[in-house]
């Protein structure tokens, strides 16, 4: 049973991974007949999905009693206003990041958004030494010298081929992809240490994130696109690929949280890897954005291989170093 949950862990991480940038990129590209969705909408009601799967799955541990679920909730996120408003500093920096990701991949093809986005394991790294004071064993600094030199392979020219209709600009989608990288990884790291010093469940703090997350969102959406809003309403553009991409992106952090309780760090670089790949694949013969190159394939493999190292871990302690 716990080897069919690892494979079943594996296909759901590489699914959503490789779903969620696939169709994002397809849907900011597809040309439309009418205008195109806004990102800062789909941002918001991905905020506002993902914090109702909470409550559900909140309602179902207190055993579908209403009564007992509203006081839980009153106590802890009412009740507790310091506890909860800790949680404002990560929704708001991952608002910010959900909307650099639709930047990033109007400009930028699958592939290359893919390899490149794997340097949020850097931030983090350097994150976690900084505000957790943790050391990096030798394998780690290794893995984020191979990652970065990777990326950079990744980044030389002729690693892809614009589409005419997408309009895509590659040096406002790499800005946006390294934005994106900083802010997941202080974000997750403070996030972390918000968690260990709690009793409260992951859900429970999804829901708290959730409500900052959906005010940020909601104050996105007035700020950036309230005259397109007026004028054609916030669900303009949306079709049935939109509402996936919504659904995707809403899941994504709960299906990873519910897919690190049976998979082992190397089937997380393995779901990475084979992420890297399909989306490779497809965009190159189905999307037709991408046309890999020498520099790209030897930067992707890198990635590849940081990605294993950094997620090794040594029966035996090991020298540490603290950089």
């Amino acid at each position: 049973m716990s080897a069919i949950l690892k494979r079943l862990s594996l296909g759901v991480l590489v699914l959503q991974t490789t779903g969620l940038v696939l169709c994002m990129r397809y849907s900011r590209t597809l040309p439309a007949v009418g205008p195109l969705y806004l990102a800062s909408s789909a941002v918001l009601l991905s905020e506002v999905l993902k914090m109702l799967t909470c409550l559900l799955i909140i309602y179902k541990e207190h055993r579908f009693i209403l009564s007992a679920t509203y006081l839980n909730l009153l106590e802890e996120i009412v009740h507790r206003p310091l506890d909860t408003l800790k949680l404002a500093v990560p929704s708001a920096i991952y608002t910010l990041q959900n909307n650099l990701l639709y930047v990033a991949l109007s400009n930028l093809d699958a592939a290359t958004y893919q390899v490149t986005y794997q340097l949020k394991i850097l931030t983090t790294a350097l994150f976690t030494v900084v505000m957790l004071k943790r050391k990096l064993a030798w394998h780690h600094c290794l893995s984020l010298s191979l990652l970065t030199l990777g990326v950079i392979f990744v980044q030389f020219p002729a690693g892809s081929v614009a589409r005419p209709e997408s309009h895509g600009t590659p040096l406002v989608g790499l800005f946006a992809v390294l934005l994106a990288c900083f802010s997941s990884g202080f974000a997750g790291v403070y996030f972390e240490r918000i968690l260990k010093g709690s009793r409260q469940s992951v859900w429970l703090r999804n829901i708290q994130m959730g409500l900052f997350g959906s005010f940020f969102a909601l104050v996105g959406v007035l700020v950036r696109d309230w005259e397109q809003v007026h004028k054609a309403g916030l669900l303009q553009g949306y079709n049935s690929l939109t509402w996936i991409v919504v659904i995707l992106q809403a899941v994504g952090g709960l299906v990873v949280a519910a897919v690190i309780k049976y998979a082992d760090n190397i089937l997380k670089g393995f779901a990475t890897s084979l992420s890297i790949v399909l989306s490779s694949l497809i965009s190159y013969m189905l999307l037709q954005d991408f046309m890999p190159s020498m520099l790209f394939t030897i930067g992707a493999l890198l990635v590849i291989g940081a990605t294993f190292l950094y997620g090794y871990e040594p029966k035996e302690p090991s020298n540490l170093v603290k950089i």
